[in-house]
Formats: C-alpha cells, structure tokens, sequence
C-alpha cells in the first residue's frame, strides 16, 4: 500500500531526480529550454490522464483550460500601466494557483453538460469549447494582444528570486528547476489520488460505468471530480507555459494542442502518470528531432514556403506516432519499460 514499496523503487526515483537536478550543468540553454517546456507540457498531460486514461473521459478540450490559465496568470502578472490587461503580481506561485483556480472553476461549470455525454459526443462537445476559446482568446485583445501579435510574460518572481539569468545560473537553468519542483509536486498529487477512493471510482467509471452506478458509484459526482481536477492541472500547466515562452499569442491555444496533449497520453501510456511524463518530454523534443531531418533527408526543407517542411512533417509526426502506439505497444512507452523491467526481474529464465 505504500508509495513505493520497495527499495529498488524508492532508489531509483531517488535517482532519477537526483539526474534531472543535474541535467542543467550538463546541456545547452536551448535544449534545456525544449525539456523545461516538456516539464510544464507533462503537467497538462496528468490532467488529461486523469480525466481520459484513469476516469474515461474523452476530451478534446484540454487546450481551452490550459489558456484560460495561460491568461489568468498574464493578467495577474501583467503591468498595471502597460499596454495589455493586468493586476502587477510579481508573485509566480499565486499565478499557479489563481490559473488552476480559475481553469477548475470553468471545469465546474462545463461538467454538468459533458457528463451526460460519453464518447464521441463528449469528444465533439468539449471541442466545441477549444473553437469558442480560440474566439474570445482572440477578440479580447486587451487581455491576449491579438492573432499573431500575443503579449510578453513578466520577470517571474519566487519567494524573492528572480528567475533570470545571473552571474552564477543562467534563465533557462533557473525554469527547469523550477519546473522539475512544481511537476514532482503535481505528479506525486496525482499519483496519491489515483489510489485513494476518487481515483478507484474514476477506474470504475472508466471499465463499465453502468455497473459502477449500480455498485453505488455517484457518476455525475466523480464526472464533475474528474473535470474539475483535470482543469487544475490545466490551469497550472498554462500558468506555467506563460512562463517557459516568455511570449504567446491565442493562436497557441488550437486543436493542434489539444491533439498534442491527446498524443502525449495515448505514447507514455494511458492510466500512467509516468507515462503521461514520458509522452510529454518525446512531444516537447519533436521539433529539435523534426529540425534536424533536412540534415539527413535532402527532400524536408527547413523553409516554411517549401513542400514538404519541418513544420509539417513535425504535425505528422504526432499521427504516425499515435497510429504506431496504438497498433504495436498500446500501454505506450509506460509499457516498454514495463517489459524491460520484466525481463530483467526474469532474466536468463523466459517466463
């Protein structure tokens, strides 16, 4: 019943974070920009899971939460002078929590309509939310600065310190740590309330959710927890891309990121939160793998104007992913170390 039961478990994640608080002295700012922003993308990937993969909840739109916290957190932090709406708090971890905040009250408020839905009309409603979205994010200039324009993210403070570049530490080193704390906070919250009672009536809910009903399982109750608590993570996943960006503007938040979000949960492995981090890193490195083809495939150019490009092959790339997970490992990559950790615990014996 313990969290990690075992000693190889309880070393190994020891270790394991003990290597990402290390990763900073060992890589260049651009590519430890790439896996600060897969940390903050595998925030928005647990909700999801806990939503999709543990609750069976389909959900298409996760990209409307995830910039209703995005710009709850730019109207909190933005100049009270300047140019775009905001309030003058310099204070990051108040932005995280008013973005879950806000992102769940919205949740709240979606819930009793989707969960009298299942499957694909709830596919098709909470898709509904990402073109509503992506229309008020738009219009209301004052608060996102408007299509192609987008506005810039404040100087992040946290308990006094500056999370810029300084003599010692450079920005990019002071996010990812940053980063790394808030997901191992959200992950292991995540973790705690997939096995507590709300996380075993998602999975009822999730496998048969007549039968859950019949066993005494409260559908609309758990649906609307499921929702709300999605949104949170959400929230904060937004809150902390205005961060990791610096600069956004409302077409970010499209059906594109909502597909992204999907395909970080369908390749780490559905009902895994370590899957949904491991999706969310490959997801966050695609466009550093797609900007290296033109290296090796003379045919994928790196201009925009030619056919075919980096920028599409990289949108390609999240379907042939989700298509070949699917088909030859659907646990995901959740499932690949699975069977290596199998097959070590049995080796040399096959069975």
């Amino acid at each position: 019943m313990a969290f990690l039961n075992t000693r190889p478990k309880q070393l190994g994640v020891l270790a394991l974070v003990a290597a990402a608080t290390l990763v900073p002295f060992m890589l260049e700012d651009d590519l430890l920009k790439l896996l600060g922003a897969g940390l903050v993308l595998a925030i928005g990937a647990i909700g999801l899971n806990l939503l999709t993969g543990y609750a069976g909840q389909v959900s298409l739109g996760h990209a409307f939460f995830v910039g209703v916290g995005a710009y709850t957190a730019a109207a909190l932090a933005g100049d009270p002078d300047g140019r775009y709406l905001g309030f003058g708090v310099e204070f990051v971890p108040l932005w995280i929590f008013a973005a879950g905040a806000v992102a769940a009250l919205c949740g709240v408020i979606v819930a009793p309509l989707a969960t009298r839905l299942r499957g694909l009309y709830l596919a098709v409603v909470t898709l509904g939310l990402v073109v509503i979205g992506g229309y008020v994010f738009a219009e209301w200039r004052e608060l996102s600065g408007g299509p192609q324009v987008g506005r810039p993210a404040p100087e992040p403070v946290v308990f006094g310190v500056e999370l810029t570049g300084d003599g010692t530490y450079t920005e990019e080193q002071k996010l990812f740590w940053f980063f790394l704390v808030v997901l191992i906070v959200m992950a292991v919250a995540a973790r705690n309330i997939a096995r507590s009672k709300i996380g075993r009536a998602f999975a009822a809910i999730r496998d048969r959710d007549v039968a859950a009903g019949v066993m005494g399982v409260e559908l609309s109750r758990y649906k609307l927890i499921a929702f709300t608590i999605s949104s949170f993570y959400a929230g904060v996943c937004g809150s902390l891309l205005f961060v990791a960006n610096g600069t956004f503007g409302p077409e970010r938040f499209s059906l594109l990121l909502s597909v992204q979000f999907i395909a970080m949960v369908l390749i780490g492995g559905v009902a895994t939160v370590s899957g949904a981090i491991m999706g969310a890193m490959l997801i966050a490195m695609l466009p550093r793998i797609a900007g290296e083809l033109p290296h090796y495939l003379s045919f994928v150019s790196s201009s925009p104007t030619d056919h075919p490009n980096i920028f599409e092959v990289e949108v390609a790339f999240y379907g042939l992913l989700i298509i070949a997970f699917l088909l030859f490992e659907p646990r995901g990559l959740f499932g690949i170390w699975l069977r290596i950790r199998t097959y070590w615990k049995s080796f040399p014996f096959s069975y």
